[in-house]
């Protein structure tokens, strides 16, 4: 296995690629102040990238070959925002935001991106064209994360500190190119001519998710899940839907944000996994050692179910039939078939596993191993079942990857 990390893969043991086809992982290391490359075509080290100060969040732009590093900083100084061309590999800017930034969220246009800056209580807007900060909001306090919604309409922001939910709205308007390529729902309605206004504009807040953290939103925007990792909940709220659209017409009450629910699930709810045709949501409840099943149509819990030591992080697969599960505290993943409603197997990682994301076509998983510093890669799909592959090196505290893949170029 080490031979392996040392030297990278044969391709002949995976699916084939067009030629010229890259991929990478991008990891950032914590303790380090870097952000690993890792091919994924060959399964090997690329390089190490020198960033900012305590590298946490990480952002894959879907319209452009870059990635968005969050640098956390130090408590008595800016963080910021380093910027790395995917084709190049190589960091070509930096952005400074505000106090102590550990999430960035990029809009479906690929033009802006959000980052919640926990120790100013602010949301940076940040201009991904120009590179610089356009904007910034007040948030409640210590706001963890900023997730903008698929539509592009509404900003969500949970708020650890006073354990509350700031619900934003968002008017700038994407451009045309970009506009293009996006599936037809998700297109926003023609505004009037006017200068789009980039400062997200609050537009609700609710209270009463303590140690309010993850947050996920369906792919018709029309509903946030929140973890509350404060206690044993995760809060429901219907998003505004937009004033022309069809239901609203129908149904007034939606023209406003409001709570629908807090659901009961296990103890400190620290990460929220939607299916990708957002059916169901999985909460990895830290505390309880166990995962919860909600269904979003009904607002209810399907079930919690006991799991391995300490889940804290979650992710299904594009066929919506599998969640795999990072064991932080038991050095290994879970592995939940979601149709039969069982546990499926396991496998074994490096020490202490979070964050995972799969390659391009899913054939790969790959799990943080925040304890020994490297990545475990795991291949999904095996004669024998799932089984762990080889472990690449990383850096000190690796705490977020994200996965970017880049066609052969004509």
């Amino acid at each position: 296995m080490l031979l392996l990390a040392a030297v990278g893969c044969p391709r002949g043991h995976f699916p084939d690629v067009p030629a010229g086809y890259r991929e990478f992982a991008y990891v950032s290391n914590g303790a380090s102040n870097t952000v690993s490359v890792l091919d994924l075509v060959y399964l090997r080290p690329d390089r190490t990238l020198q960033v900012g100060n305590q590298p946490t969040g990480l952002a894959v732009n879907p319209m452009r070959d870059e990635v968005y590093v969050v640098n956390t900083g130090t408590a008595s100084g800016i963080g910021s925002v380093s910027v790395i061309d995917t084709q190049a590999n190589r960091v070509v800017a930096t952005i400074p935001v505000h106090k102590l930034p550990y999430f960035i969220d990029v809009d479906a246009a690929g033009r802006r991106a959000y980052v919640a800056n926990s120790g100013s209580n602010t949301v940076s807007v940040i201009d991904l064209d120009r590179r610089r900060e356009i904007g910034v909001a007040g948030a409640g306090e210590q706001p963890g994360l900023a997730r903008i919604s698929p539509d592009m309409r509404t900003l969500v922001v949970t708020n650890r500190g006073s354990g509350s939910v700031s619900i934003f709205s968002v008017a700038a308007a994407p451009a045309p190119a970009a506009l293009a390529k996006l599936p037809a729902s998700l297109k926003p309605k023609p505004r009037p001519a006017a200068k789009p206004e980039p400062i997200p504009h609050l537009r609700a807040a609710f209270s009463g998710c303590p140690g309010a953290t993850d947050a996920v939103i369906l792919p018709d925007s029309s509903k946030a899940f929140i973890a509350c990792s404060g206690g044993h909940q995760v809060m429901a709220i219907s998003l505004a839907a937009a004033p022309d659209s069809p239901a609203a017409k129908q149904n007034p009450s939606l023209l406003t944000d409001h709570m629908l629910t807090l659901l009961d699930v296990g103890e400190s709810p620290v990460e929220l996994a939607l299916k990708p045709d957002g059916g169901e949501i999985f909460s990895s409840n830290f505390g309880s050692n166990s995962v919860s099943e909600i269904e979003v149509q009904t607002n209810e819990v399907g079930g919690t179910y006991p799991i391995a030591t300490h889940p804290a992080y979650s992710i299904v697969s594009a066929d919506n039939g599998t969640l795999w599960v990072s064991n932080f505290g038991d050095d290994s993943l879970n592995i939940w078939n979601i149709d039969d409603g069982h546990p499926d197997g396991g496998v074994r990682t490096g020490q202490a596993p979070d964050a995972l994301a799969f390659s391009f076509d899913q054939h790969l998983l790959l799990a943080a191993d925040a304890h020994s510093g490297d990545v475990a890669v795991i291949r999904t799909v095996d004669k024998n079942g799932p089984a762990l592959f080889t472990i690449l090196p990383a850096g000190g505290s690796p705490n977020a990857i994200a996965v970017k893949a880049m066609p052969a170029k004509p």
